[in-house]
């Protein structure tokens, strides 16, 4: 069985339902992932019906890959038992996975295997009422403020059209957003370009699929591929990312400045010039530390733990002032409470008098006479032609790049799309005797500071229930008894300040191929960091630990910790994700090292800027929202000064 390449790069199937053949090979996969237990229902065609849904609307050839996948399963049973998976009794299919899952070269296929099955399975309330979970969320009334008039959709303009600004914006996340505002509120027309739509807080359900499919690009399913897969979600939609973050607030510590000084050449990074910046953010996101009666057992567990061994810990800072707590903040925040850019800056912007247009796909930047004058678009209507005295990009570390290489500009560096950091991360479970109940608290509101100095930063990892059983090891009787005690267990993760890089490639289709070589190094943070993380949940009182890691699934003694910590991994023993690629279009003085220089302007294009997370000059450590936001608003005074 081998794993073909997930998320990005994948070529759209010609057919993408299941045969009849498929069918019953992924029913037979779905009932030996999640039998019946004591009290939880198992997989059956219910669960196959949402488990096809759920793959046609990731779309972009993933369910091609996944049938794929299936026929690969159904060569290795018949290879080793003789027999079509579909044939095998209920116990030996589980073994069979077990087997498969002791394989590096078929472990990947595994999980992504049985990862959607996990989460079709457990998007059913009857399963929600049984483990005591709420299922959906109240939708409040529909709102029509006044700032809405700016907004149009690309649907409703006429084929054709040209507009006109001074300054054309392309993303609302945190790159775009607040320069946006910061230039309309100095009284310049600015235009917001948004290839994703605006979704408002009674779209927000709290149904984790269904905002997937709305909220992020190719329904989460992005991927870096190299020496292991590394799931690298993204947002689509107004907002950016910052829709579906966990709105954890970090200035850059003052050693990733330095780094950034060295790399880059700027003097100006440092943190005293960057002050006003951070704290004009601040001050627009109400950023402030968790409150106590958010935070849940969750905290007070690791408080224990952390404790117990003489480690520091506290309370995030996060931009949701008022939050109560929901658990849904990568789905949309249902209360509103987190000051992502569709409720903070992209608002303000309008109010100052800019406009937007949503879903619209900037296809080109317009140049005349050696200079940005603006972009061509994409809609439904066809070609939407801006004119601009200056263009900022800002679809992030992914789409900025893409949009440079797919146009071949500003590359005279070779450094479009090169040194792609990603942050990777990883989580463990504990599971305690006492209810935990951990969807119902801030998913990330708790931190580990003892060990930020070696690179790892521990923060709260806390999901709906049916992400987190996707993220929950193993399959068969024991996965649904472990899932059985799901409000007992507690998630905690951490990421790693990388040192390894990747890069951001064009596929023949155009779309993109995310690379990334995990190096030993990193590799040996994360495992460290977990050897840490179970010693604190044990420190805590829990009577067992789950690890993602093959072959070390489950943690009971400080023994099998100390174990774990000398033994062998390599990288895709491990499951990984991120959250945080940057630095694919990094700032510098040095036109043959970087793409823009100290204002944000392109080498080589003058009139077009950059202003995202692909600028950072290299990894921070930390979650970089606020940087981009600081940063943003420090090149919206060099955009003005192209406009003079």
């Amino acid at each position: 069985m081998r794993l073909p390449s997930p998320g990005l790069g994948w070529e759209p199937a010609a057919s993408l339902a299941f045969s009849a053949s498929e069918r019953e090979l992924a029913l037979a996969l779905a009932t030996a992932v999640v039998p019946p237990g004591r009290i939880l229902p198992g997989a059956d065609a219910a669960t196959l019906e949402r488990l096809e849904s759920f793959l046609l609307s990731l779309g972009r050839g993933i369910p091609a890959g996944y049938r794929m996948l299936l026929r690969g399963l159904d060569t290795a049973a018949r290879v080793r038992t003789g027999l079509h998976f579909a044939n095998l009794p209920l116990g030996r299919r589980v073994d069979l996975l077990d087997a498969l899952s002791r394989i590096e070269a078929t472990r990947l296929a595994v999980r992504a295997l049985a990862a959607p099955i996990k989460i079709a399975h457990f998007e059913r309330s009857e399963i929600y009422e049984a483990l005591g979970c709420r299922y959906q969320v109240p939708s409040p009334p529909r709102e029509q403020p006044r700032w809405l008039e700016q907004v149009t959709k690309a649907a409703d303009l006429p084929r054709g059209e040209t507009l006109e600004c001074d300054v054309v914006v392309v993303g609302t996340g945190a790159g775009g957003a607040p320069l946006a505002y910061e230039l309309a509120r100095r009284g310049h027309a600015v235009l917001l370009l948004e290839e994703g739509e605006y979704h408002r807080r009674e779209d927000f359900t709290g149904r984790p699929v269904e905002m997937l499919r709305k909220l992020y690009r190719d329904g989460g399913a992005t991927f870096a591929l190299g020496n292991t897969a590394i799931l690298v979600p993204v947002g689509r939609g107004v907002g950016g990312t910052t829709l579906i973050n966990n709105a954890t607030c970090f200035r850059a510590p003052e050693d990733a400045l330095a780094k950034w000084r060295d790399i880059s050449g700027i003097s100006e990074l440092s943190p005293e010039q960057l002050a006003p910046f951070y704290e004009a953010v601040e001050a627009r996101l109400e950023v402030a530390p968790s409150a106590p009666e958010v935070l849940g057992p969750t905290a007070k567990l690791i408080a224990k733990g952390c404790d117990a061994l003489g480690f520091s810990h506290y309370p995030l800072a996060r931009n949701a002032p008022g939050c109560d707590g929901q658990g849904l903040c990568c789905f949309g925040c249902p209360s509103g409470a987190k000051k992502s850019t569709d409720v903070s800056y992209v608002p303000a912007a309008l109010s100052s008098g800019a406009m937007l247009v949503t879903g619209l796909r900037v296809a080109k930047v317009r140049i005349e006479g050696g200079r940005a004058a603006g972009v061509e678009a994409k809609g439904p209507n066809g070609t939407v032609t801006v004119a601009a005295k200056a263009v900022v990009l800002a679809a992030g570390a992914l789409g900025t790049p893409q949009l440079l290489l797919s146009q071949g500009i500003a590359n005279g560096s070779g450094q479009v799309g090169r040194n792609l950091s990603i942050h990777p991360a990883t989580a463990a479970f504990g599971i305690f005797d006492e209810v935990v109940r951990p969807f119902d608290t801030v998913p990330q509101g708790y931190a580990i500071g003892e060990f930020h100095h070696e690179g790892l930063l521990y923060e709260g990892a806390s999901l709906p229930l049916q992400m987190a059983a996707a993220m929950m090891p193993g399959h068969g009787p024991a996965y649904t008894a472990l899932l059985e005690r799901a409000q007992h267990t507690l998630a905690f993760g951490f990421l790693v300040k990388d040192g390894s890089h990747g890069s951001v490639h064009l596929t023949s289709s155009g779309g993109l191929a995310l690379r990334y070589h995990l190096q030993d190094e990193d590799l040996a943070k994360l495992h460290r960091g977990l050897g840490l993380l179970a010693r604190v949940y044990l420190a805590a009182g829990a009577r067992e630990v789950l690890m993602p890691v093959a072959g070390w699934e489950h943690l009971g003694s400080v023994e099998e910790v100390v174990r774990f910590e000398h033994a062998m991994l390599s990288a895709r023993d491990v499951e990984l994700s991120a959250y945080h690629p940057l630095g694919t279009c990094r700032m510098g003085i040095d036109p043959r090292q970087s793409v823009i220089g100290p204002n944000n302007e392109c080498h080589e294009v003058p009139g077009l800027f950059i202003a995202d997370g692909s600028t950072l000059p290299g990894s921070p450590g930390v979650n970089p929202q606020m940087t981009i936001m600081a940063m943003s608003l420090r090149a919206a005074g060099f955009v003005e000064r192209n406009l003079e």
